[in-house]
């Protein structure tokens, strides 16, 4: 038996009118929307208890000039990440609580970017003084760590410190980074190849790590 031929009605020139009417609205929609950009947070748009008073006022902040040394020996410099886009963390290696978390949060930020030249994290030790080069190396290796793509630095405690409070912003400005002095931060900071500070997510928090990869793709996708 031959098939029916079956006619669609006098309505068929209207559906496809209303097909095209509303392919044009969505695409009108698609142009007529920003694409989202990623805030350059200045000190003056951070809590002030977070910024010390002698950048409180900068314009254009830019992740400070470091000298610091990472799991295998090599000293390193900002010259060294220079136009790579990096996330900044504050642990140390016998932190119980926050910082084996935070570094299983990283090692998920490694793996999606495993192939990713132009991003690198950095991960400063608070407790340097512990935290020798075979010891970070060590716990590098625990987290399947790629040095050509993540570093676990050490270096003189003053030195980091002062990277944490007044260059990155992750932490309360207090202390003087002496004996005494203890930074503790579930911060993560994402800064983009020009060292402008581009996001602050809880390392804790799988939800905001998941924001903060989002938040690598576009930096990478404009860079």
């Amino acid at each position: 038996m031959a098939a029916v031929k079956r006619g669609l009605g006098p309505w068929a020139p209207l559906a496809g009118f209303g097909a095209v009417v509303v392919a044009a609205v969505g695409v009108g929609t698609w142009m007529l929307t920003p694409a989202r950009e990623l805030p350059v947070f200045q000190p003056g748009d951070l809590n002030p208890a977070v910024v010390d008073a002698a950048v409180a006022h900068v314009e254009d902040h830019r992740v400070l000039p470091f000298k610091l040394i990472n799991q295998m020996g090599d000293t390193v410099t900002e010259a060294d990440v220079d136009g790579q886009i990096r996330v900044a963390a504050f642990f140390f290696t016998r932190c119980p609580t926050i910082c084996p978390v935070m570094t299983s949060q990283m090692q998920r930020v490694a793996a999606r970017f495993a192939d990713e030249p132009r991003l690198r994290l950095l991960s400063h030790s608070v407790t340097p003084e512990a935290d020798s080069v075979a010891v970070l190396a060590a716990y590098a290796d625990r987290y399947g760590a790629d040095p050509e793509r993540w570093w676990f630095l050490t270096g003189p405690k003053p030195h980091i410190y002062a990277l944490a409070r007044r260059s990155y912003f992750a932490c309360l400005d207090e202390g003087d980074g002496g004996l005494q002095d203890f930074v503790h931060t579930e911060n993560l900071v994402l800064v983009d190849a020009r060292g402008r500070l581009r996001g602050f997510y809880d390392g804790t928090s799988e939800q905001e790590v998941d924001q903060l990869m989002a938040d690598l793709e576009l930096l990478l996708d404009a860079d």
